[in-house]
């Protein structure tokens, strides 16, 4: 069952004190649909093909942006009249033009991440998004100074949800999956975690194909990006304090 974390209170005593956060990138730190849709529709005009809603190319975003145009061709077209290679590669050239350009940064997410750096707390981006495009769109926010580490889609072998994503993650900071968390906006992220062993954590907002991440059952769902901090920063100090108390004892 999620616990909704506008308290903070809520089983808070049953949760270990945690060393590692990962976030996801779309839809959790960052909206940049807007710049995907731009690009993908650039890409379409120039194979003389109709532009799509925005909210139809918003209910693929999730899985890297090469994925994103495949599932969209095979919607859009099926017979494979469009060379996928040459589709691919203008994608890649209007994304690297518009990514980092229009999109906005969610409330908090600055605050967020250096209040959890600030208290000793490793921090990676874990995104699907290949990370050339990654690292642009983090720069253009400011937000890239505030990772240990980036791990795009093209990053390893393997994409979310396979849990060697995050594993790989909690490998480079010699970190134990019940000391760590995964926060995402999709259904993809709550797997991922889930896989790994770690907490699986949510936002409400951002994409998930269209559904509610909640229906996901989430173990936290949080309504703000500072709240995370929040939660985690208490649930340290009082990990801290348990620890000195069965010292003394």
């Amino acid at each position: 069952m999620t616990i909704d974390t506008r308290d903070n209170s809520s089983g808070f005593r049953t949760d270990p004190p945690i060393a590692v956060v990962t976030f996801d990138l779309d839809g959790t730190l960052v909206d940049t649909a807007g710049e995907i849709a731009e690009a993908v529709n650039r890409t379409l005009v120039d194979f003389h093909h109709a532009t799509v809603p925005q909210l139809q190319i918003e209910a693929l975003i999730g899985a890297g942006a090469h994925e994103l145009m495949r599932r969209l061709l095979a919607r859009i077209d099926p017979e494979n009249r469009l060379d996928r290679s040459a589709v691919f590669a203008r994608f890649d050239e209007h994304y690297a033009e518009t990514a980092g350009t229009v999109g906005t940064v969610y409330p908090g997410a600055l605050a967020c991440l250096e209040a959890l750096r600030g208290d000793g707390v490793r921090v990676a981006c874990v995104t699907n998004k290949e990370a050339r495009h990654a690292t642009r769109v983090l720069a253009a926010c400011g937000l890239d100074r505030q990772f240990e580490l980036v791990i795009g889609g093209d990053t390893l072998a393997w994409k979310k949800p396979d849990a060697r994503v995050l594993l790989h993650v909690l490998g480079v900071f010699d970190c134990e999956p019940l000391h760590a968390a995964h926060v995402g906006d999709s259904s993809t992220d709550l797997l991922a975690a889930r896989h790994a062993g770690v907490a699986d954590w949510a936002v409400p907002w951002g994409y998930n194909a269209g559904r509610p991440v909640a229906d996901a059952e989430p173990q936290r769902l949080f309504q703000s990006l500072p709240q995370i901090a929040d939660f985690v920063l208490k649930r340290r100090r009082l990990g801290s304090v348990s620890h000195s108390n069965s010292a003394l004892g």
